[in-house]
This record gives C-alpha cells, structure tokens and sequence, in this order.
C-alpha cells in the first residue's frame, strides 16, 4: 500500500473523529439553550444512526463497484457538508436571523447527510485496506485506522474548546475544511481500486446471512450495545454517583479521555509492540470489558470508576480491531467492500437501541446497567468460543 495514500485515509478518519466527538459536545446543550427539549436532541442523532445502519452496507457494494478511493472521498465529503448544516441553523437562531420552528427538522436533515453519505468513507476506508495489505498485517492496518479515527475523537473536544473562543461555528468549519482537504488527498494519492482484483474462488455476492459474515455482525452488534449504553450513561452516572465532587463537567470530560486514550493505547500494544492473534484480542479484550462492567456496578467511588473506564478502553481496543479483521479474513476480495459496509450498518445499532433498552435499565439502578452489560459480555465471549470460524480466522 502507497504510505501517502493510507496516511491521507488515516488522516481522513481523524477528521471525522474530530467532528463526530465535537458535536457530541456542543449541539447538545446549545439546541437546549435554544428550545428543544431532549428527545428532539436525541431524535436527531437517532434518525442518523438510523440512515447510517441502513446505508452502510450499499456503500460497501458500491466501493466494490465503482472503487475505494471514490466512495471515500463521496463520504468525507458529506460528513463535511453535514458538520456546516448542522451548525448554520443554530447560530442562525441564536442571532434571531431563522425562525427556532425551523431548527429540529433542519438539525435532522443536516445530521441525516452524515448518515446517508458519511456513512461511506469508513467501509471503502477499511476495504481499501483490505485490498492492500497481507493476511498477517490486516490486524495491525485495521488497527492504525481505527486509532486515527479515535485521536479524532480525544482532539475534538481539546481542538474544538480553543477554536470556539472565536466563535461557536468555528470549529465545525475548521474541522467540515479539514475534511475536504482529506478527500482531496485521498483522491490524488489513492488508486481507485474494486472487485477487478479477482480471487481464485467464485464470485458469490456477500449476504449478511453468510456463515463467514452473520457471526461476526452478532458479536459487533452487541458489542456496540454496551459501548453505547457506557457512552450515553456516563454523563448521568457522573452526577448521580459523584455529585459532592468539584467540577463535575471535567470529571465527565476526563471519563470520555480515559477510555479513547486508553484504548488506543491497547490497539498499539497488542495489534503492533506485542501482537496477539484475533481470537487472543476477542477473548482477552472481553474479559477485561467483563470486569470493567462489574467493577463499576460494585465499587462506586470516583478512583476504581476511573480504573474500570481504562480497562474497558483496554479490552475495546482489543476487539473492535480484531472484529474487522477477522471479518475480512473471511471473505474473498470481491466482497470484502459488502462485509466492511455490513459490519458498519450494524455499528449504530447500540446508538439506536440504547434509548429504548439501556437506559430504562439505568433509570432503575445504574449499577444493574452495568450487570446487564456484563451478562452481554458474557454471552460474547461464549459464543466466540463455541463457534470454530473465530479460531479459523484468528
């Protein structure tokens, strides 16, 4: 693979997570300060988790139809169009300059780009790769990926809190710029390859239904369930949990950078200084997800909670890699666009779900949210080591 050309798809991605954390951040509480309540804040987020599991995967045939290169850049340039339409109606509001009726459906369409055309970028990203790279270093490339995508996520908020002392848009048009400039990198650096990278074996269309792809869409969709739930509920366990503490905002804010930092800490150990195999991240990165549930349901004080969110970063670090990898490894290079564009579809199911499912949990005890997340680690890690494609592709 052309170093220029995986360092413009890295950079990329770390677009993306400067966005995708930055908005997390700042169009919450600021759509409030405005006149929405929480569930239209949510709602907007949800219709786009929504789009993006219902595109990711055509984005993925369409990389292997039309090539890799070209549905990346289609992707970062919707996600660089959906950060300026999301913010636009916001300051537009909040200088009396539209109408407040017009803010939640043009939020929802703003965030709706990003799910219907910023869904393409990371399926052609990963598949690209694929194309590119041996069996032996697809961990280690799906890995460094993933790790641009989250010191995006831990740069957002730091990137974002400087440049929004000039304005409150700023940051969304630095980061929707920064953007444009990836696709245009990638676009000149990248070859645009496809499917004309023709296997021995028939070509047989991926079905999600497929015994080489449906193990590994279950294990990333529950996965993705207790990622979330962590992610939603970590702002309100901070407040119900700890409230005598001082500065409450940057506890949560320090919640967030210990799990992104330590996480991509662990994909750096144990994908590159001391490699593991698939199988030995799936297994270990679940158990210690497993323990990190546990000891945050049991042991309540602000030290161990801090303990268990570097753990669980330790043991997501680990799987979500090996996931991706262990996929690919399964699949012929006529499908491995399809297989990356479904396990992106399933990503957003924990976003989606969690409303619905996770939180009435926490609403009861934050402590039995975590048990539950605990039992779905659980089942995970038997069904890995029960079903023999996991040891097959590891």
């Amino acid at each position: 693979m052309k170093s220029s050309g995986s360092s413009w798809l890295k950079f990329g991605l770390f677009t993306v997570g400067l966005g995708q954390s930055f908005v997390f951040v700042i169009v919450p509480p600021l759509a409030r300060e405005l006149g929405l309540s929480e569930v239209q804040v949510s709602l907007v987020f949800a219709f786009s988790a929504i789009a993006w599991a219902l595109t990711s995967a055509a984005w993925g045939r369409a990389s292997d139809r039309y090539g890799r290169r070209n549905i990346a850049v289609l992707g970062l340039v919707g996600y660089s169009l959906s950060l300026v339409a999301m913010i636009t109606p916001l300051f537009l509001v909040e200088r009396n300059l539209l109408d407040v009726a017009f803010l939640f459906p043009l939020l929802v369409l703003g965030r709706l780009l990003n799910g219907l055309i910023g869904s393409a970028s990371r399926p052609a990203s990963f598949a690209y790769v694929a194309d590119n790279s041996i069996a032996e270093k697809r961990t280690l490339k799906f890995a460094r990926l993933e790790s641009s995508f989250l010191l995006g996520t831990v740069a957002g908020p730091l990137l974002g809190g400087f440049l929004i002392l000039i304005t409150k848009e700023t940051p969304f048009y630095v980061f929707s710029a920064m953007s444009l400039i990836a696709s245009i990198g990638i676009f000149i650096n990248l070859k645009n390859t496809s499917i004309h990278k023709k296997s021995d074996q028939p070509n047989v269309r991926a079905s999600w239904k497929s015994s080489t792809i449906w193990p590994f869409l279950l294990i990333a969709s529950i996965a993705s369930l207790s990622q979330a739930s962590l992610l939603q509920s970590i702002g309100f366990y901070v407040f119900d949990i700890f409230p005598t503490l001082d500065d409450l905002p940057i506890v949560v804010s320090m919640s967030f950078a210990v799990l992104s930092i330590s996480t991509i800490v662990s994909q750096y150990l144990f994908t590159d200084a001391f490699p593991l195999n698939n199988y030995k991240l799936l297994i270990y990165g679940t158990i210690l997800i497993i323990f990190s549930f546990f000891t945050m349901a049991y042991f309540q004080k602000i030290s161990i909670y801090y303990l268990s969110l570097l753990i669980n970063g330790l043991g997501g670090g680990m799987i979500r890699p090996a996931i991706s990898s262990s996929l690919s490894l399964s699949q012929t290079p006529e499908n491995q666009g399809s297989a990356a564009g479904y396990l992106g579809s399933v990503y957003p199911i924990g976003h989606i779900l969690t409303p619905f499912v996770a939180m009435p949990i926490y609403a009861s005890n934050p402590a039995y949210l975590y048990l539950f997340n605990s039992l779905l680690s659980i089942f995970i890690i038997i069904f890995i080591m029960v079903h023999p494609i996991f040891r097959n592709k590891s």
